[in-house]
Parts: C-alpha cells; structure tokens; sequence
C-alpha cells in the first residue's frame, strides 16, 4: 500500500467536482427530455445518430459505435423503440448477418419537437455557464481522458471502432452510458449485426 499514489488536494477536490456533477447532470438531461418529449437520454442518442446518416439509417454494427454501447443493449433499446415507432429494422441486401436501422417518419417529428428543448437545457446547464476558455478545456478534458478510456478498453462513441473500413457515425448531444462495453465478453443477439 505504500505505492499508493493518493490524491493531493486539489487533485481530490477536482474528482469530487466530477463525481458530484455527472449524476445530477444525467438526472437533470433525463428529467428534461422525459418532461418535454417522454424520451430518455438512450433514446435521444439514438435518434440524433440516425437523424444525422445519410436516408436516416445506419448499419446496426455502425449505430453500436455511434452511441458506444454494447450490442446486446442496442438490440433490446431498438426493439423498444420499434414498438413506439420511432425506428424500424430493415434486411441488409448484401450481408444476411446484418441489418440497417432506419428513422421512422415518427422518429423524425419526434427528434425534431425533442432537440430545441433538449439543447436549451444543455446550453443553461452546461455550455452558457462557461467562457470560450473553459469549453476548450472541458473539451480536451474529455479527449484526454477519453483516449485512457478507450486504452484500457472503454470505446466512446466519438472513436469506437476507428480501424474498420467504414469510418462511425459520431453523436453529438449528450449521450449518457451505462459503463464501457467488455471486449472479453460473449452475447447472443436476436438482432444481426454485419
């Protein structure tokens, strides 16, 4: 235990300030969309990833990267969001394993009546509380530790899967994750992902 390299002062100060935001941030994002729009956070990254493709749709395997979760939470979240009619699963005409995810006719109304409200609450809570200084600090921040995640095997959504051939769809509201996906860790999918 002596090897311990305990945090200093301001270094602990710093990590409390994190700790103490993030879950009344995540809160406050959920709250906001479910009050305005009945979304949560999940289905919003969802559908501005999608609202973002060219046609409104991504390849299953291609909406995983973009939201940077695990398969098997996108394959049950589309599923739900499918019964709601906000996006539907389409065959793959050139690989039988995969599938395309498309925005609804429904979806779209739905992201479209959800951004402006949802932005507001990030630009009040968030962006409109910082100078130009700060946001450029957040924002490398935030690569900065992104790029230990994504070493010790954490893919956010900005970056997850950069080596394929096709390069990811990025979000850019603010997406909310349940930890990082386990590399080691096998699933069994009823949704094909090619």
């Amino acid at each position: 235990m002596s090897d311990t390299r305990w945090l200093d002062e301001r270094e602990a100060r710093a990590w409390r300030a994190l700790q103490h935001l993030r879950m009344p941030l995540e809160l406050a994002l959920n709250r906001q969309l479910a009050k305005d729009s009945g979304l949560s956070t999940a289905d919003y990254s969802v559908l501005v990833a999608l609202s973002e493709a060219p046609n409104h749709r991504l390849r299953a395997r291609d909406l995983v990267r973009a939201v940077g979760w695990e398969k098997s939470r996108l394959s049950h979240h589309i599923r739900r969001m499918e019964t709601r009619g906000l996006v539907t699963r389409e065959e793959c005409p050139t690989d039988a394993r995969g599938a395309f995810i498309r925005l609804t006719a429904q979806g779209i109304v739905t992201i479209e009546q959800a951004a402006p409200g949802h932005v507001e609450a990030v630009r009040d809570l968030v962006i409109d509380r910082l100078t130009p200084e700060q946001l450029d600090s957040l924002a490398a921040i935030g690569e900065a530790v992104g790029a230990q995640l994504r070493a010790v095997g954490c893919p956010d959504a900005a970056t997850a899967g950069e080596d394929d051939d096709e390069p990811p769809t990025t979000a850019v509201a603010p997406v909310v994750e349940e930890g990082c996906p386990s590399a080691a860790r096998s699933v069994s999918l009823d949704l094909p992902f090619g």
